[in-house]
């Protein structure tokens, strides 16, 4: 199974060339971009303009990206409206969230990557029908115009009534939008655990991010480095390595925090961990 890094590692730093040569060298092949105005701003051409240049020269590939979460540069504290929410049920308000990510999605002409990551609702939101009907209105448009670039959109599950495994799936075989899925360990443990999210969604696994808690809050702990996360991770990669290798990579969404010092060589760690159960699980 291939390594790649999420950027949210970094997503209180500007996003730098400087990051992305330290992934590279740290013997990761593939990363994920997050989209957080503080650390990729994606209405920054110049910023973009400048990672497209050097993945041009470069062998690390984008793998995929992040859709927004928030419009603003600080996580949605300048007020609700820059809460990114594709299931919004006012018209006028989803038509700028709409369009907000098709500028993200923008970044594929300069830089091409294989898919978006997108959220169905935000944390801890409740299931209605009215916003389930919306979110299929925004997806329609966002995979559209992401198609249209080489992108595929992928959902993930996330900790709400709108996005365990058990209601993506219904999601997904009720719209017949003919998307797949991010499977988020982390989120999976908050919610059904993974086996249960793995089993209900393992034919349309595209890609993963892991990462681990407590089973109650979101924490994006390092696996087997933070204390405190309760995944058990020789059966979680038990499940993920039954499917072929090439279907999809180990996506790394760590947390960002100012008491990690090297934080790619800290996630490196973790890989070789991860690395070591698939090893043994083949040598058993």
């Amino acid at each position: 199974m291939q390594r790649a890094l999420s950027t949210h590692l970094l997503v209180n730093h500007h996003l730098t060339t400087v990051w992305l040569d330290r992934i590279w060298n740290a013997g990761i092949p593939l990363v994920e971009m997050f989209c957080a105005r503080q650390h990729l701003d994606y209405r920054d051409k110049a910023q973009v303009t400048e990672l497209g240049y050097w993945f041009r020269d470069s062998e690390l590939k984008l793998h995929s990206l992040h859709s927004p979460m928030y419009s603003d540069d600080a996580w949605g504290r300048t007020g609700p409206d820059s809460v990114m929410d594709i299931t919004e049920p006012v018209k006028i308000k989803s038509v700028q969230i709409v369009d907000e990510i098709k500028r993200a999605l923008e970044i594929a002409e300069t830089i091409p990557f294989r898919y978006l990551i997108q959220h169905l609702g935000v944390a801890d939101e409740e299931f209605e029908e009215r916003k389930v009907e919306a979110a299929f209105a925004a997806l329609e448009e966002i995979s559209l115009f992401a198609k249209q670039r080489g992108v595929e959109v992928l959902l993930e599950n996330i900790p709400n009534a709108l996005s365990s495994a058990q209601r993506l799936r219904y999601f997904l075989e009720s719209t017949h939008l003919g998307l797949n899925v991010c499977l988020d360990l982390g989120h999976a443990h908050m919610n059904e655990g993974v086996e249960t999210a793995y089993r209900l969604l393992a034919p349309r696994i595209r890609s993963t991010h892991i990462h681990d808690n407590d089973g109650k809050m979101d924490l994006h702990l390092f696996p087997f480095v933070d204390p405190g996360g309760t995944i058990d991770w020789e059966g979680a990669m038990k499940n993920l390595c039954s499917a072929p290798a090439e279907q999809y990579p180990m996506v790394l969404e760590l947390r960002c925090a100012p008491d990690v010092e090297k934080p790619v060589e800290r996630a490196l760690r973790v890989f070789q961990h991860l690395e070591s159960l698939n090893s043994r699980k083949h040598e058993s």
